[in-house]
């Protein structure tokens, strides 16, 4: 999944713990010296601060977020 990219999840059990992008990103903070920065918590991060949509489809909040693409 990309940055931004919107989800078509249905169920929670669908959603990914990691990505790709997290597990790239958590290992070049370990390189530069950060800890307690693994993939699923930056992937937690990812989807905290919206670089990440994983809004499930029966969501209230889905058709919008579908807007924003």
């Amino acid at each position: 999944m990309t940055a931004s990219a919107a989800s078509d999840y249905a169920v929670p059990a669908e959603i990914p713990a990691t990505s790709p992008e997290s597990d790239a990103f958590s290992t070049d903070l370990k390189r530069r010296g950060f800890s307690f920065v693994g993939s699923t918590i930056i992937y937690a991060h990812m989807q905290a601060v919206g670089m990440v949509n994983d809004h499930l489809v029966g969501c209230f909040r889905y058709p919008e977020t579908q807007q924003l693409e």
